[in-house]
């Protein structure tokens, strides 16, 4: 399988902090989004509070988490956002893409915008 990725704008929910934009990996196997701690604070992120995530190794692990306000593909999403460790590489979730009508073709792992966003 190959690993897709998608430039993704990260600003506080108000939009008065200094955005943060970076290369996002998609990972359609996380349920939130996840990037370096300083980068969300710089940018005006601020932490909600804490929750336990499982890692891909099976680890568990807590973490602050915040929401932000995300701009990828054209597409606008406000979404909870894990501070994660310094070096961490940035995860695009699947609540987020989801949220702006995005998804991922399993052939190809192109993304792609839905026509419209269901309901049900």
């Amino acid at each position: 399988m190959g690993v897709t990725h998608v430039t993704v704008r990260v600003t506080d929910i108000g939009q008065a902090g200094t955005p943060y934009e970076d290369e996002f990996v998609v990972d359609t196997g996380a349920v939130h989004c996840l990037a370096p701690a300083e980068r969300l604070r710089a940018a005006g992120v601020q932490p909600e509070g804490k929750d336990v995530y499982t890692l891909a190794n099976g680890e568990a692990v807590e973490y602050e988490y915040g929401f932000a306000r995300l701009k990828f593909l054209g597409m606008d999403a406000v979404a909870r956002i894990i501070f994660g460790p310094a070096k961490a590489e940035p995860l695009l979730g699947v609540l987020a893409l989801e949220d702006a009508g995005i998804v991922v073709d399993p052939r190809t792992h192109e993304l792609k915008r839905l026509h419209s966003l269901p309901l049900m």
